[in-house]
C-alpha cells in the first residue's frame, strides 16, 4: 500500500513538475512573440525608410546628371559663339556686343550648373548613407525575429518532449533575439556579417 502511494506521489510530482514547465513555455512564448511582432512592425518602418532613402539617391542622381547635361550644353555654347564671334572680326559693334553678352550668360548659367551639382551630389550621397546605415537596423530586425522564431518553435518542442534542456537552448536563441532587437531599437552599432550572410 506505500508502495503506490509513493507511485502516485512520484507522479503527482512529476505531473507538477511538468505542469510548471509547461506554464514557464507558454510565458516564454507569449513573451518572445509579443517582442518578435514589435520588431517586426519596426522592421516594416525601417524598410518604408530604407526604400524613401534609396528613391531619394536615385532621383537626386538623375537631377545630378541632367544638370550635368544642362552645364555641357552651356559650354558648349558658349564655345561655339566664342568661335563665331573669333571667326567673324569685322562683325557690327551691336552683333559683338550681343554675342558677348550670350557668351556671358552660357558661361554664367553653367557655373550656376556647376554649383547646383554640387549641392546636389552632396544631398544624394547623404541619403545613401541614410539607407546604408537604416540597413544595419533592418539586418538586425532580421536576426531577431529569425532568432526569436527558432526559439518559440523549440520552446514548442520542448513542451511535446519535456527535455528541460531544449528549453535552454530555445532561451539561448531568444537571448540573442533580444540583443539583436534592442540593437535595432536603440540604433546599436551591433552587426553580425555571418548571420546577415546566411539569412540574406
Amino acid at each position: 500500500m506505500a508502495e503506490a502511494h509513493d507511485k502516485i506521489q512520484d507522479e503527482v510530482q512529476e505531473q507538477a513538475k511538468e505542469s510548471r514547465l509547461n506554464g514557464y513555455i507558454a510565458l516564454f512564448v507569449a513573451v518572445v512573440a509579443t517582442f518578435m511582432a514589435i520588431c517586426n512592425v519596426k522592421d516594416g518602418n525601417v524598410v518604408q525608410a530604407m526604400q524613401q532613402s534609396q528613391a531619394k539617391a536615385i532621383d537626386q542622381w538623375a537631377y545630378y546628371q541632367s544638370k550635368g547635361i544642362k552645364q555641357h550644353l552651356a559650354e558648349n555654347s558658349a564655345d561655339m559663339l566664342k568661335v563665331q564671334l573669333e571667326m567673324n572680326p569685322s562683325l557690327k559693334p551691336d552683333l559683338r556686343a550681343k554675342l558677348e553678352t550670350r557668351i556671358a550668360a552660357q558661361e554664367t548659367a553653367a557655373k550656376a550648373y556647376e554649383k547646383e551639382k554640387a549641392k546636389i551630389k552632396v544631398e544624394a550621397e547623404q541619403a545613401a548613407r541614410d539607407y546604408d546605415a537604416m540597413n544595419v537596423h533592418d539586418d538586425q530586425f532580421d536576426l531577431a525575429e529569425a532568432c526569436l522564431s527558432v526559439a518559440v518553435a523549440l520552446a514548442g518542442i520542448t513542451a511535446l518532449t519535456k527535455k528541460r534542456w531544449l528549453f535552454g537552448v530555445a532561451c539561448t536563441f531568444a537571448s540573442i533575439g533580444l540583443l539583436y532587437g534592442l540593437a535595432g531599437f536603440f540604433r546599436w552599432n551591433l552587426h553580425s556579417d555571418f548571420m546577415a550572410k546566411i539569412l540574406g
